[in-house]
């Protein structure tokens, strides 16, 4: 398929931090996507929470599972955009590679753990994990993605943060956009995520059909729909019917309202696009606040219901507690993750030590964090 001239390809690929020879039969954005496949990071997501704690309920989605579904709807977004699919599914597969176990809660632990050291934050993280803690080649640290990779995966960051990262931190400080690839990629993990939520959450009985009819006028527009059209389904049929109309109909909006923005722009290049004042990939209005909607939604009924809030307030716990004990006694860690710290440690001193024991803490799944934490702790009282 050709690409539209403002898609990024080879031939305008900024290339890699560490020179390599051509990738042969593939692009080199297919060779991204293979590294981050390869990756124990990436396996490591299978066992991490996205909303419900993994051994909640093997139907419910981990970070694995969103990670796969932002990836399906950014390549076929990406390919009806004409834009780079294999850097749209790079990009989407590496998002989530720095996030802590047990999801959003474990993060805010961790940033508050890291508060004097620099902070935590997990796309900064995803980032570093790709650049740097994934060992995997004898010629250079990391996995050596492209710069374009690189730069989707680092969603936001602070100018402090920005000034040392070089070449991906420098739009953060002169201004300027990613490309449209990785502004696609974003903007596709918040359908996946609002979606697979809205679902988990009624699987969970959280949510119901009638008050998300009586409280989301998007929501009851396609289950009225469905209704119309199938009358009363059985079991979750209708369930996935509804969402998955919903999420057709958030494809198509951004569809429309990111071609009909080019076209009107009139972007005819990669920079030309990268100057543009602000994202040309985007919701229509009224799709923006439909979404904006069910999100405070889902925030209200599932992110701050109380069986959630117990497990982030145990997740809390435990990531604060790893944190202090590999802190006050490093000797507590295993060998490798060991000289890490005392090599950091070696070279910024207490700072170094923090954010070495931050990466192993990071590193964790839900699983491997609470088995580390009965070792040293016992259990976690609920």
């Amino acid at each position: 398929m050709a690409l539209a001239p403002y898609a990024v390809t080879d031939a305008n690929c900024r290339g890699r931090r560490y020179a390599e020879p051509p990738p042969g039969d593939r692009t080199q954005h297919q060779r991204d996507r293979d590294r981050i496949i390869h990756c124990g990071a990436f396996r490591r997501l299978e066992y991490k929470t996205q909303v419900f704690v993994n051994h909640e309920g093997d139907m419910f989605r981990t970070r694995l599972t969103h990670t796969l579904e932002v990836a399906q709807i950014c390549r076929s977004l990406a390919r009806s955009l004409q834009l780079n699919e294999d850097l749209a599914e790079a990009i989407s597969l590496a998002h989530d590679l720095g996030h802590t176990p047990f999801g959003h809660a474990g993060q805010d632990a961790l940033n508050a753990c890291m508060a004097d050291f620099g902070g935590f934050e997990h796309n900064v993280q995803s980032l570093r994990t790709v650049d740097l803690l994934e060992q995997r080649y004898p010629g250079f640290p990391g996995i050596n993605l492209t710069f374009e990779t690189r730069e989707g995966i680092l969603k936001h960051c602070t100018g402090e943060i920005a000034v040392k990262l070089g070449d991906v931190g420098e739009r953060f400080l002169v201004g300027g956009q990613p490309s449209l690839e990785a502004q696609l990629t974003n903007l596709a993990d918040e359908i996946a995520y609002n979606s697979h939520d809205l679902d988990d959450g009624l699987r969970a009985g959280m949510l119901s059909f009638e008050q998300l009819c009586d409280e989301s006028p998007f929501f009851r527009r396609h289950h009225d729909a469905v209704r119309h059209q199938f009358g009363e389904l059985p079991g979750r049929v209708g369930q996935h019917e509804i969402i998955r109309r919903i999420i057709k109909a958030q494809i198509a909006d951004l569809r429309q309202t990111s071609a009909a923005r080019l076209a009107a722009a009139g972007i005819v290049s990669l920079e030309q696009a990268r100057r543009w004042p602000g994202p040309l990939i985007a919701f229509g209005d009224a799709m923006r606040a439909d979404n904006d909607a069910l999100k405070a939604l889902l925030n209200r009924c599932v992110y701050q219901h109380h069986r959630v809030r117990r497990m982030t307030s145990r997740a809390r716990r435990v990531v604060a507690d790893l944190f202090g004990a590999f802190m006050d006694d490093p000797l507590l860690l295993p060998p490798d993750p060991l000289a890490r710290v005392e090599r950091r440690q070696a070279e910024r001193g207490m700072r170094g030590r923090a954010r070495a024991v931050a990466d192993y803490v990071a590193g964790m799944t839900d699983r491997y964090a609470l088995a580390q934490h009965a070792a040293l702790f016992g259990s976690v009282p609920d």
